[in-house]
């Protein structure tokens, strides 16, 4: 697969806020950036606590014991056809873009597997609406759920709340033996992410 900037296809698209006929797989131009606030700088060389998190395949998994390289990639939530994203989704810096992230990382799965790299998402939505985005878009990889901010609170992970749901904010861990050994955040643009994760599987020291 060419090494380029992978977008969805329209079937694979958010719901918009106000216009149905808007494409969410595609990212505007204008998204203001997220910043780095520090807020992950604690995360490299942590060792992930042995915790079990609920999957969309009906098993719970245990991160600190998955074998290999491991990617987990932790995104606010994968809007759903309907549904109205929250009112300013867009002004909210690193929000938008779960969809695009997501299918970066299905339309990279060849490569992350050759590299010995396992993904796994994670956000604190539901697994019942994670497995509705995992067979809209086609994921072969599970989606965790921390809805209960289980692997949230265990690893101080950066959130933020919109309509009084706490989400996570958009990063990427890379861990072995579970022990992360690289953190990308802030996540930008999140359709690269997948791309970004492959270039340093690659070559991780550098």
């Amino acid at each position: 697969m060419a090494r380029g900037i992978t977008v969805c296809s329209i079937d694979d698209a958010e719901e918009t806020m106000t216009t149905p006929q808007a494409d969410y797989s595609q990212l505007p131009a204008n998204l203001p950036v997220p910043q780095d606030d520090g807020a992950a700088a604690h995360l490299l060389g942590l060792v992930i606590d042995n915790l079990s998190l609920p999957a969309t395949s009906g098993r719970a998994v245990n991160l600190a014991a998955e074998p290999g390289w491991v990617v987990i990639y932790c995104y606010p939530m994968t809007g759903r056809p309907g549904t109205p994203l929250p009112a300013g989704w867009d002004q909210i810096p690193g929000a938008r873009g779960c969809t695009p992230q997501s299918c970066g990382f299905r339309d990279n799965t060849r490569e992350l597997s050759d590299l010995g790299a396992r993904v796994f998402g994670v956000s604190t939505q539901t697994p019942a609406e994670q497995l509705e985005a995992v067979e809209r878009l086609h994921l072969p990889f599970e989606l965790l759920s921390d809805a209960n901010l289980t692997f949230a609170t265990a690893l101080r992970l950066p959130t933020f709340t919109v309509d009084g749901t706490v989400m996570l904010r958009r990063l990427t861990l890379i861990v072995r033996a579970g022990r992360v050994e690289h953190v990308m955040y802030p996540v930008f643009p999140p359709d690269r992410n997948a791309l970004d994760v492959v270039a340093w599987l690659t070559a991780p020291d550098t």
